[in-house]
């Protein structure tokens, strides 16, 4: 197989598969599984990349880009990241741990006082239903609020276990009471969400938080920092890991490689979508879902953290910290959602292999990573030394497993 590992720029070196440990002749496999789907009809098409022992030893594009125009899928190619932003938020908190300007044990109302005496919503019981058929619609419950029994803290932040709009009672008050505008600021914004009632008591339940939870945490960092998120990312982890072409808006030099973004219709084709109206923004630096990347770029990250913290002498974290992001902090809870495999659990803004047997899942126990909504995928295996990373712009959660599959039975030594 001819693998174009030469044109990787970055600072992670490449290498030949045998000399990491891994089969030329298996890794064949992820060209495979990735066909497949284009084939199908599920992606448009997508690029793969791992790397093992600090060395690239896989990174190829496949498919389109584009549908409409046919354009092929480049290996610079700009994706939008979603979720995939929050362990790089946690990074940055975990950097500021270390420096001793905060603890995971903060209350929030240390740095945003808003956040001082914060509540819960409950819903009234609701009376029983009348027998027979009915064609009034379902009513909503009367919602009510109770003092929260404690603060919510930086820990519960990046857990997603504050109870700050994860989709319950107090998320459709937040609807109402702290609108989220893509023309806002998070020095704004972020204090209204102060006021905002919890969905749960702090620490009581494992809900995700798709936005709101992680991006209070930017605003952490700003008033930390003095400056604004996005400066603060670019000037203390973009550029000391050679990450040039992410950013949470993306230049108009850099528009004509970002890849178009395909929902399944519903005869099962994929059509086209605008890009959401919650990452269209170019003042709302969202630390929950606003970076855009290329592989290349995230690998540099990724590959920084199966390091231990470091990247060719540039170092951001400590390996003890690298551990605490990837150790389960949240007992049971995760596994008690119901939303994912028995086995996993969930660190400081990462998902974890407890069991991989239990979970079902091909990497090590201990690996850590995260995934992004319209399908990127990453995860670390420091007991392997391997960053496995996807990038596709379809919300296609199997092909994750699947490209794991993949990239593990590729190790032969």
């Amino acid at each position: 197989m001819a693998l174009a590992v030469g044109l990787t720029a970055g600072v992670v070196p490449s290498g030949k598969p045998e000399e990491v440990g891994l089969s030329s002749e298996r890794l064949q496999r992820i060209n495979d599984v990735m066909q497949q789907y284009i084939d199908s009809g599920q992606i448009s098409g997508g690029i793969t990349m791992v790397s093992r022992r600090g060395r690239i030893a896989h990174f190829e594009a496949q498919g389109l880009m584009d549908i409409e125009s046919k354009t092929p899928m480049r290996k610079d190619a700009i994706f939008r990241m979603a979720s995939m932003t929050k362990p790089v938020t946690g990074v940055a908190i975990l950097m500021l741990m270390e420096e001793g300007k905060l603890r995971l044990t903060d209350p929030v109302s240390r740095f945003i006082p808003e956040f001082k005496n914060t509540k819960v919503a409950v819903a009234k019981p609701m009376p029983p239903a009348r027998p027979g058929p009915s064609r009034q619609p379902p009513q909503e419950p009367e919602i009510y609020t109770v003092p929260a029994d404690r603060e919510i803290t930086i820990r519960d932040l990046m857990t997603h276990t504050s109870g700050l709009e994860s989709g319950g009672w107090g998320t459709a008050e937040a609807n109402r009471m702290a609108p989220r505008k893509t023309s806002d600021h998070l020095a704004r914004y972020i204090p209204q969400l102060g006021a905002v009632p919890l969905d749960f008591q702090p620490g009581t339940q494992w809900r995700y938080s798709a936005l709101a939870g992680i991006e209070t945490l930017g605003r952490i960092v700003e008033v930390i920092s003095g400056q604004t998120f996005d400066q603060y990312l670019k000037q203390h982890i973009f550029d000391p890991l050679g990450m040039k072409d992410t950013a949470f808006v993306p230049t108009e030099d850099r528009l004509k490689r970002v890849v178009s973004l395909y929902r399944r219709g519903q005869k099962g084709n994929l059509e086209r979508t605008d890009t959401p109206d919650w990452l269209a923004t170019k003042t709302l630096f969202s630390g929950g879902g606003g970076l855009w990347s290329t592989a290349e770029d995230y690998m540099q990250f990724a590959q920084m953290l199966v390091n231990g913290g470091v990247l060719n002498g540039t170092r951001l974290l400590s390996p003890r910290t690298v551990d605490l992001m990837g150790t389960n902090h949240v007992a049971d809870l995760y596994t008690g959602t119901g939303q994912r495999l028995q086995g996993m659990g969930f660190g400081l803004t990462v998902e974890v292999v407890l069991d991989s047997v239990a979970a079902g899942r091909r990497e090590s126990n201990g690996s850590f990573g995260w995934d992004g909504a319209f399908g990127t995928h990453f995860w670390v295996d420091r007991k392997e030394q391997l960053v496995g990373l996807l990038m596709i712009q379809e919300p296609v959660g199997q092909l994750s497993r699947d490209f794991e599959n993949a990239v593990m039975q590729a190790i032969v030594e």
